[in-house]
């Protein structure tokens, strides 16, 4: 919690806290309180609130909040507002705890009978910049934009937008002056405010460029052209009234709601009632929260003053909150007798924490700035070797200080932790050391403890230690404006790297006792994770050979495509129009052709996205081109134009980052650049893979689990309908075709095994009848009548969902077949889309989450085996199922022997795993 000891006396700050009540239930999980409350949105304001005030320290400060009742804005228009449904239940009993909390932090709340919060804040922002305050609005409310001024601005907590006037100008095409004339040509689709029939953003604005104001717009109106133009003259009458209905009121009598109006001076933050604040979160069940204010209080969490009751939901461990660490000294290393000292601190400790401070965040070309050590909490080093900015001290010669540390660093005897060490393990062999010895990770311990959260170092102190350490922000600056590390002053950079080696030794011995004591969670994270971070980081710095010539022939090629695509489009459409703009899709597809509007946009447009497109294009020719048009763009914009572009001239090879605590079920993401996301359904998106090549006297060979989710399926739900189709052998899809429409296995029809595998995988997904349908082209009810066959003839399936349901409603999480342990916060509690997406997950994410996990494994066994036999073959990517290697000619047949073999004996299933192997110069000719 912030007690915000350094404020701003100038500054005021005020939050539209009814904008956020809504922002924040909408944003957040549907979390429960131990008496099954709905906690969302208290959570969502409270976090919000705590970080305002970590960004605006300000002495005066309002959240102010609609009042119940009718303003006058109700009595101009009755309709006002008239469309807003009612707040939904799970909302409104939220409000009395969210106004109590927001007091208990010390914020004084306002909420004005018969005047709109917006219009509170308005008044409060005039009088605040009058006497001569920086006042800043906390908001989601594009409407409050016409408050900007040199004194007022706005921000946006939930999307970090900072709005001052050269923002709102490059926003809304408008200057703060002239937002309410923008707002009243645009109309408020949020408040049933109308304004000009299909007037929007672009044509409003340029309107106003054009005259001047709203007035000059209304005085030239008789000559404005087009359907524009008869809407706009049609509109007249009402403008006036529009503009009074979305101007905000900024002379509001607050006498009798503000002490001491029209001063704002009684506007101050009030002291925090931490006993209150304690026993409020205690009684709503935030943990982390409660924790870190009994450790500011002093007091164990068995001495609460109000026990915490038993939770309903225990959807997330209970991890210790360790002491504080008060007496923390970091020693910045400058001379050989420190850095000697500090050798032996290190050789004698039976676990180091360390960190390294680089030049880049691209692991392949990242050099050394500084390296930071702790070998207990409180206590570390920093080390800084490449420090150059003017006037920085004498620092040690880094190529010295490396090759000292180095019989250390690659010892694997000698036990070290840290943060990610996957990249740092890059970093030092960028210098030509081979890191060895990794005994933890904290990144990897949280993200087997609790996937579901964030698991950066800040983010893990501040929940397991209640600790908020520096940010890179804080030493290096934000932005343009931000300096390398090399330029960080070395007594701020030591206390930076110093306390995140510091920091990280103290969080992993928060989380190392959990894991430990969980034998199959710990499983996970030792044979699994830690090792597979290690053969990723392999992966990685091997690299993957890309022909870039074959991606610049495919470039030009797409290019005359999109270009003829674009030229049929424009005779379909009788006219010349951008592809790229969604307004002007629209107002062909929509206007001019007339075709059936499936879905709007948040802001009342037609939607065109590929949804709809894809529902026109059975129907119409023009939607079938815009999504070739948009395909082909894609795919050159992202591959065959960037990748050439991302090979590193050091190695001439595509380096891509495999990123582990990303997936709640294990499975890996692939990023700069993404390699698993290539399209393979079309044929111009599968020849991209042509492009990655094997070098001469070498073949792509590409090992891929078969059908692994399904045999997954049949080990879990022990059906004996699957279990006897994938011991015997059988195409599973015709197997199933047959039990459900009732043929003999050799009368399927190629439509029915189709209709099979829809049924198949959709089922392994949570698909219901609509989704069924929706996929096969069916009606609901015969998509209905296949999922009942399907369920009557596989039972143990059936029994399979049903149970893990029920189960994962119990104890709020699923299970991998080997442990991995996947919460899902939102498989109780009242919101109903939202529970049923979560069943859906319970389902699916024990088969997808053990086939990450095989895969895994499957990589461990394999590198394993190259390693033991010194062989020269490379593992050069993993993506979803599939293990892709560059092997030479002579080692090819002991590849397609042998790993094959290792992935199918990584686990015994009641289903035998089967790896099928292909070969070929490239990755397409291979797969």
């Amino acid at each position: 919690m912030n007690d915000a000891t350094t404020t701003h006396p100038t500054t005021l700050l005020l939050v539209d806290g009814s904008s956020y009540l809504y922002r924040a239930y909408h944003a957040l999980p549907d979390l429960r309180g131990p008496q099954g409350e709905p906690t969302g949105a208290v959570h969502g304001i409270v976090a919000m609130l705590k970080r305002l005030r970590d960004q605006f320290p300000a002495a005066h400060a309002a959240c102010v909040f609609d009042a119940k009742g009718k303003t006058f804005r109700d009595d101009l228009y009755a309709e006002y507002k008239a469309q807003r449904a009612p707040m939904p239940d799970d909302l409104r009993l939220q409000v009395e705890p969210i106004h109590e909390v927001v007091r208990l932090l010390g914020w004084p709340v306002l909420e004005v009978p018969g005047i709109e919060a917006d219009d509170v804040i308005g008044t409060l922002a005039r009088v605040g910049a009058e006497s001569g305050h920086s006042v800043v609005i906390s908001t989601g409310d594009k409407d409050l934009a016409q408050l900007v001024t040199p004194k007022v601005s706005l921000v946006n907590t939930m999307s970090n937008e900072r709005l001052d006037e050269a923002g709102v100008l490059a926003k809304f095409g408008v200057t703060p002056q002239r937002i309410v004339d923008y707002l009243t040509l645009v109309g408020d689709a949020v408040d049933n405010v109308p304004g000009v029939d299909k007037v929007g953003p672009k044509t409003a604005a340029k309107w106003i460029a054009e005259h001047g104001s709203l007035d000059g717009v209304i005085a030239a109106a008789a000559s404005v052209k087009g359907v524009a133009g008869e809407n706009l003259r049609r509109a007249l009458e009402w403008l006036p009234t529009a503009r009074v209905l979305v101007t905000v009121k900024c002379d509001c009598d607050l006498a009798g709601h503000v002490p001491g109006w029209p001063s704002i001076e009684s506007l101050g933050f009030k002291e925090v009632d931490r006993e209150a604040l304690l026993g409020f979160y205690a009684k709503h069940g935030f943990k982390s929260w409660k924790k870190e204010l009994e450790g500011a209080l002093g007091i164990a969490a068995s001495s609460s003053p109000q026990p915490e009751p038993a939770a309903l939901n225990e959807d997330e461990p209970d991890l210790p909150l360790l002491p504080a660490v008060t007496d923390r000294h970091y020693e910045c290393v400058l001379d050989e007798p420190a850095l000697e000292r500090w050798i032996a601190k290190i050789a004698g400790a039976d676990l180091v924490a360390l960190d390294t401070e680089t030049d880049s965040l691209d692991p392949m070309r990242a050099r050394i700035v500084g390296l930071s050590f702790s070998v207990q909490p409180g206590e570390a080093c920093y080390i800084p070797l490449a420090h150059t900015y003017p006037g920085a001290p004498e620092q040690l010669p880094l190529d010295a200080v490396l090759a000292r540390l180095k019989p250390w660093l690659e010892d694997a005897s000698r036990a070290k932790v840290g943060q990610n060490l996957k990249y740092d393990t890059h970093v030092f062999a960028n210098h030509g050391i081979a890191l060895a010895g990794v005994a933890h990770d904290t990144l990897l311990e949280s993200y087997v403890l609790e996937a579901h959260k964030p698991h950066s170092l800040e983010s893990l102190a501040d929940r397991h230690l209640g600790r908020r350490g520096l940010s890179y922000e804080d030493v290096a600056g934000k932005g343009a404006q931000q300096i390398p590390f090399s330029q960080v002053g070395v007594e701020r950079a030591t206390e930076y790297s110093g306390e995140d080696s510091e920091m990280t030794l103290h969080v992993h011995q928060a989380l190392w006792p959990r894991l430990e004591t969980e034998e199959r969670m710990r499983f996970v994270y030792e044979k699994i994770e830690l090792p597979s971070s290690v053969v990723l980081g392999k992966i990685e710095r091997h690299g993957v050979l890309i022909d870039a010539a074959v991606l610049e022939r495919q470039s030009h090629e797409l290019a005359t495509r999109m270009v003829a695509l674009e030229q049929e489009a424009h005779a379909l459409a009788g006219q010349p129009f951008n592809l790229g703009s969604p307004k002007q899709i629209g107002e062909i597809l929509f206007g001019k052709l007339g075709l059936p509007v499936r879905k709007k946009t948040a802001s009342g447009a037609p939607s065109t996205d590929e949804e709809v497109l894809q529902e026109l294009a059975a129907d119409y020719p023009l939607p079938a081109k815009l999504l070739e048009h948009r395909s082909l763009s894609k795919l050159k914009g992202t591959y065959t134009d960037k990748l050439p572009l991302m090979i590193n001239p050091a190695t001439g090879r595509v380096h891509t980052n495999y990123a582990q605590a990303v997936a709640v079920t294990g499975r890996l993401a692939s990023n700069d650049p993404n390699l698993q996301n290539i399209p393979i359904r079309t044929a111009e998106g599968r020849r991209v893979r042509e492009a990655f090549v094997a070098p001469a006297g070498s073949v792509i060979v590409s090992c891929d689990y078969s059908q692994i989710e399904l045999r997954i399926m049949a080990h879990i739900s022990e059906d004996p309908g699957l279990l006897r189709a994938f011991a015997e052998g059988l195409d599973v899809h015709r197997a199933t075709a047959s039990e459900v429409f009732g043929v003999p296995l050799d009368e399927v029809s190629s439509e029915q095994r189709r209709y099979a595998k829809v049924i198949n995988f959709g089922l392994i997904y949570g698909m219901g009848a609509f989704g069924l349908a929706s996929n096969l082209g069916i009606e609901q009810k015969a998509a209905k009548d296949y999922i009942e066959r399907y369920f009557a003839r596989f039972a143990g399936v059936k029994r399979y969902m049903d149970e893990t349901k029920s189960r994962a409603a119990q104890q709020g999480f699923v299970e991998t077949y080997f442990g991995r342990r996947i919460y899902l916060p939102e498989i109780r509690g009242g919101n109903g889309p939202r529970r049923t997406a979560a069943e859906r997950q319970a389902i699916n994410a024990p088969m997808q989450g053990t086939a990450a996990d095989l895969i895994k494994l499957a990589m461990i066994a394999v590198q394993g085996a190259l390693e033991r036999e010194a062989r020269a073959t490379k593992m050069i990517m993993q993506v979803h199922d599939e293990l892709v290697f560059e092997v030479p000619q002579s080692e090819l047949e002991w590849v397609k022997r042998e790993v094959p073999a290792l992935m199918a004996g990584v686990a015994e299933l009641k289903v035998p795993l089967i790896a099928e192997v292909g070969v070929g110069p490239n990755w397409d000719k291979a797969h």
